[in-house]
């Protein structure tokens, strides 16, 4: 038997089983779709993602909140925000241009009749017309704290544990107690990590095989070609596009994709890319990345560098415009770009978000644009995968590229620790022996 991970017989490996999982669910899907609809099925992915979910705003109150209270400069904090949200906007604003520029050169759009009932997107209809900039900053501040942990709002929760951070910082001494404390809380909930990702193999196998069943007749339909264009056009944005941002960073795309080729998977199966931030989170810790940055940048970057969604909604806005025949003019692509770098910043935590956020975007565009989502609607879940795969990788490359601004780790280093193949089934014996 081929050996996985440090020499571990590949099935024993988290990546191996889950590999496994995902092939047993799209031949499940398939050939057994009665099957693979039984609520039972489906319960054993929508049961992981709550687990994951669980635990995610406690990891971040813990590893921001640690970060920040290890510092003894909060100029540093402020430097490390500000880099990160100008690169969160350079980085969003290039895939939204690489959206559009795809959805022109192959308008697959045209020629085809359009098909899909309204109806089906009233519901994100009703919850895009409350997404006004107005209410998104409003939302940013809990009206309790308790009420941002148990609503499971990570940017309440980061905005909280930021404050939090800083005011335990600013204690001096008599906050070693309280920070010891934080820090021997952040052991522990990564301890139940370890055990939660042990059940990844089921509910990716739940989650997959359940999409395939219900979506996979239709997305074997005429639709397919804009399923293929997005994957296309997201590839070619992580391999360009962050590829690009890598190499002048000094570190390789693709040994950064095997590293944490575990968490890929896991967003595959499970279609939400939130699935994968815990591991994703320690791993980039045990890359050299610092938990200040770690704890900053990737919680953030759920919110404000959705690139994935980003490509996402500028080539599905073409899509059905060439559908309807609705000529965009270039003004008005354009102003695509800036209605959407809004909504997408939105949608952090909302179920459907990228298909909410396209409705808000077509809808500011042309009324007449937001009645033909229904088109689309059918292979939207096929696609969220994607959009989940190049948020996550947007996200890790964004964590590696501050650190390497702030000095934190060697390009040497970097390239060592990424060889070693660490899998997340040992996060366990890291933290218990670290």
């Amino acid at each position: 038997m081929a050996a996985g991970a440090k020499g571990k017989p590949f099935l024993r490996t988290s990546y191996g089983q889950v590999l496994i999982a995902v092939i047993l669910a799209i031949a499940v899907g398939f050939l057994f779709p009665d099957f693979a609809k039984n609520p039972w099925v489906k319960v054993l992915g929508d049961d992981f993602i709550k687990l994951i979910k669980m635990i995610i705003t406690p990891l971040i109150f813990c590893t921001v909140v640690s970060g920040i209270a290890h510092m003894h400069d909060a100029r540093k904090v402020g430097r490390v925000g500000v880099k990160a949200l100008f690169y969160f906007e350079v980085v969003s604003t290039l895939a939204l241009v690489i959206g559009l520029i795809a959805g022109n050169l192959i308008p697959i759009g045209r020629g085809m009749v359009a098909k899909g009932d309204p109806s089906t997107i009233a519901n994100f209809a009703n919850q895009a017309a409350d997404m006004k900039p107005v209410d998104m900053v409003l939302h940013i501040i809990p009206d309790t704290v308790v009420g941002a942990f148990a609503g499971g709002d990570i940017l309440q929760v980061l905005l909280f544990s930021i404050l939090f951070g800083f005011a335990l910082m600013f204690l001096g001494e008599r906050g070693n107690t309280l920070r010891t404390l934080i820090d021997e809380m952040t052991h522990a909930v990564f301890g139940v990590v370890a055990i939660i990702v042990k059940a990844a193999p089921l509910g990716v196998f739940g989650a997959l095989a359940f999409t395939v069943a219900k979506f996979g007749a239709v997305a074997l339909g005429n639709l397919i070609e804009l399923v293929l264009l997005f994957y296309a056009t997201v590839i070619v944005f992580i391999f360009v596009v962050l590829g690009a941002t890598a190499r002048m960073a000094r570190f390789s795309i693709w040994s950064l994709l095997v590293y944490i080729k575990n968490e890929l998977l896991l967003v595959l199966g499970t279609g939400v890319s939130e699935s994968a931030l815990p591991v994703l989170m320690e791993k980039l810790e045990r890359l050299g990345c610092s938990k200040s940055v770690v704890g900053l940048v990737v919680p953030t970057g759920y919110t404000f560098n959705l690139a994935g969604t980003n490509v996402y909604m500028t080539l599905a806005t073409l899509f059905i415009s060439q559908v309807l025949g609705v000529e965009l003019t270039i003004t008005q692509q354009v102003v695509i770009l800036g209605v959407a770098m809004l909504t997408s910043k939105g949608s952090a935590g909302i179920t459907g978000a990228g298909f909410i956020t396209l409705y808000a975007t077509l809808a500011v565009i042309n009324p007449q644009l937001a009645q033909g989502m229904a088109i689309v609607f059918g292979v939207d879940q096929f696609m969220s995968r994607g959009r989940g795969l190049t948020n996550m990788i947007g996200n890790a490359v964004a964590a590696v590229v501050i650190s390497r601004w702030e000095g934190e780790v060697t390009p040497a280093a970097l390239a060592a620790n990424m060889r070693q193949q660490i899998d997340e089934a040992d996060v366990k014996t890291a933290i218990t022996t670290g």
